[in-house]
């Protein structure tokens, strides 16, 4: 069953309402939709030993692995920044690491849709995997 942009962006919400970040205040969820369409959710996680936390798409990502699925087909990325939630550094190496051209990042506040975004908008000139070969 194939689920809609709204069905998504409800999870999402959910998923960000659920994070855990007394220290910040600054809560994020993410939604993966992988190359064989299932859906693998994260979001950020503080602790008392600040910056030792985990953010939304580095647990997408973990659950999008056990999972066993290795490509992003679309992620949504949701805080309640008026102007879309956008992932820090590590997180935009971690998205291309599983991601392709045809990959889209959509950055959503808590009431709608900002922006999607390519891999190469989000990260320009980015270094990947197949540079290692």
């Amino acid at each position: 069953m194939t689920m809609t942009t709204s069905e998504h962006i409800f999870l999402l919400k959910d998923a960000m309402q659920n994070a855990y970040a007394p220290y910040s205040n600054y809560k994020v969820g993410a939604l993966i939709i992988s190359e064989t369409g299932a859906i693998h959710i994260g979001c950020n996680v503080e602790n008392a030993s600040y910056p030792q936390g985990g953010c939304a798409e580095s647990g997408a990502i973990s659950a999008m692995i056990v999972g066993g699925d290795k490509r992003i087909k679309q992620i949504y990325i949701m805080s309640d920044d008026d102007d879309g939630a956008t992932p820090c550094g590590g997180c935009r190496q971690r998205i291309r690491e599983f991601s392709d051209s045809e990959t889209l990042i959509t950055l959503c506040s808590s009431e709608e849709i900002i922006e999607t975004l390519s891999v190469e908008d989000l990260l320009p000139k980015s270094f990947g995997p197949e540079y290692l070969k």
